[in-house]
């Protein structure tokens, strides 16, 4: 009998795991992860509905090669991978059986391990290998590149971490000592915001974020050691968080936010809770969700009240009454703003955060001004940012800035255009020393305000030299 032409069928088998992209999710979960890769489609502008399903296959080798627009953002978001490097099979491997079969369009051409020439890193991935002699350069070179604000980013110093390059293996436990620099690097980006304000440090603020999520991947030697660098790494997340909420990178905002408040939930650390809600409190705000400023103002006073700091319930009774504001409720604004004022009367304590040194009287001024400027009482917002600039610590250029240039616009509002060019001259004048998106954006406003007031005094000059700056990019 003549044997059949039709081979025999090869016997199935299982798909292997991909470890290697596992790896690279890192402790986030498989939803986290999924926004992490529509987010990076979004930045090169693929469309892709990446989900936690979608994660686990490739994680479980049911996807052995990408199709070409995951390609992409995969190796969008893994600069200098292949996609082999990441765990998946050669596309011309996988073409030569099942993948030909479903009909892959002729003609495609894309090699294997072909990528763009993208130069940025995944900030989130901790499995990102750093040379022990090269990784103290690596991260003083991230806050050195730049010119203008961000070179004053050179002050802070790099995290000495202990990052094996052997990809085998994982970064060594951290000590007191890595923690410890971990905690100067959040004080150092926050005094460095507080005078330049926040443009020029976000990207830069990457590198110590990426080394503090390698930190708490690798664990510490002791339990003490474990708390600090929780509470560490979720107090850079907040600050990276901030830096990017004030350059108006709000999405990027609201991850690191959550990614802090995570920590804090795990953790049991209600500091850090009410610290991250503040944050989040405040973002939902300026992002035109009031009601759940109000629900997450709510949730840190909880988080706080056991803490013993009035100073710190006063300002998270000032983010509830911004968002009160924002939903028109003038009454409840009103209660908040009558709680914060109170509690603020109270004086410092010793249990007040360290991180809440630029909450003093101006900054009250300066968030019940916002109040009413939300509100529509233009007058009445106007004297409280005028007492807020006055109030002001030099130290803190950025808050100047920032008062300076609410002052103009309830000026403008309220229908005093030569005294609020007079507060815009001023704002431009710190401007050579802040770079914030969230004053330009300010100050764009008052300027368009101010445009049908052209000939009233000082209105024309503010006018052309705001037109003669260069736009942020």
């Amino acid at each position: 009998m003549a044997s059949s032409s039709v081979p025999a069928p090869r016997p199935h088998r299982p798909p292997l795991p991909n470890v290697a992209f596992r790896r690279l999710r890192g402790p986030r979960s498989p939803a986290e992860f999924a926004a992490l890769v529509r987010r990076a489609a979004r930045e090169i502008g693929e469309r892709v509905s990446c989900d936690a399903r979608y994660v686990g296959r490739v994680e479980a080798g049911e996807i052995r090669c990408p199709n070409y627009a995951y390609e992409r953002v995969f190796l969008h978001m893994f600069p200098g991978r292949t996609l082999t490097d990441l765990g998946f099979a050669p596309r011309s491997a996988v073409r030569g059986r099942a993948a030909r079969t479903a009909g892959d369009a002729p003609g495609a051409t894309e090699t294997d391990g072909a990528h763009e020439p993208y130069d940025t890193q995944d900030p989130y991935d901790p499995d990102d290998r750093y040379h022990d002699d090269e990784e103290s350069d690596v991260l003083r070179r991230a806050f050195m590149t730049g010119g203008g604000a961000t070179v004053a980013a050179a002050s802070l110093g790099p995290l000495r971490l202990s990052l094996d390059a052997t990809p085998a293996r994982r970064p060594r436990r951290a000590g007191a000592g890595q923690v410890s620099a971990l905690e100067e690097a959040v004080r150092r980006i926050r005094l460095l915001d507080d005078r330049h304000g926040a443009d020029g440090l976000y990207r830069r603020a990457a590198a110590p974020l990426r080394a503090a999520y390698a930190l708490l991947d690798a664990g510490a030697t002791r339990q003490a050691t474990a708390d600090r660098l929780h509470a560490g790494a979720g107090e850079l997340a907040i600050s990276v968080g901030w830096l990017a909420h004030d350059s108006g990178r709000f999405d990027d905002a609201r991850s690191h936010y959550a990614e802090a408040l995570a920590t804090a939930r795990v953790t049991g650390d209600p500091a850090l809770e009410a610290h991250a809600f503040c944050n989040t409190a405040f973002l939902a705000r300026d992002a035109g969700r009031p009601r759940e400023a109000v629900r997450a103002a709510q949730a840190a006073q909880r988080a706080a009240r056991p803490l013993g700091s009035p100073r710190l319930m006063s300002l998270l009774a000032l983010r509830e009454a911004g968002g009160w504001a924002g939903l028109a409720d003038r009454a409840g604004c009103e209660q908040a703003l009558v709680r914060a004022q109170a509690l603020f009367g109270r004086g410092p304590s010793d249990e007040d955060p360290e991180w809440m040194s630029f909450y003093g009287e101006a900054e009250l001024e300066g968030l019940e001004a916002q109040c009413w400027s939300t509100l529509g009482d233009w007058p009445r917002a106007a004297r409280h940012a005028r007492r807020a600039a006055r109030l002001q610590d030099p130290h803190f250029t950025r808050n100047t800035a920032l008062y300076t240039a609410e002052l103009a616009d309830d000026l403008a509002r309220g229908g005093r255009p030569d005294e609020a060019a007079q507060a815009g001259t001023r704002v431009l004048d710190l401007l050579d020393q802040v770079q914030s998106s969230r004053i330009q954006t300010m100050l764009a406003g008052t300027a368009r305000v101010l445009l049908p007031h052209r000939r009233a005094g000082g209105v024309a000059d503010f006018l052309d030299r705001h037109a003669s700056r260069p736009r942020a990019v």
